[in-house]
């Protein structure tokens, strides 16, 4: 498997494009050319910006994640191994 195919695969899918090269760096560590008020940039792909979308509209109960969260950190969070296997033996038949 050819890395950089499966790169530019990736690329073409999330709709990332190339950018410019950084600009040469001076010894002291400040781009050549540049202030030290010069300001950087981001651009999101398309593909970012409907997840970021729908992150916001999402209906997750956040203060149900939270409690989970907790007892999984006190180590008091426990799952009947049935509804485990339930849960296991209903993916493997949808």
């Amino acid at each position: 498997m050819d890395i950089r195919s499966s790169l530019e695969g990736l690329k073409s899918i999330f709709g990332a494009t190339e950018t410019a090269p950084a600009a040469p760096q001076t010894r002291a560590g400040t781009p050549t050319g540049a202030t030290a008020f010069s300001s950087d940039s981001a651009t999101l792909s398309s593909a970012a910006s409907e997840v970021s979308s729908t992150a916001a509209d999402s209906d997750v109960r956040l203060d149900k994640v939270a409690s989970i969260q907790a007892q999984l950190a006190a180590g008091t969070y426990s799952i009947p191994a049935s509804a485990v296997a339930g849960k296991l033996v209903d993916s493997l038949l949808a």
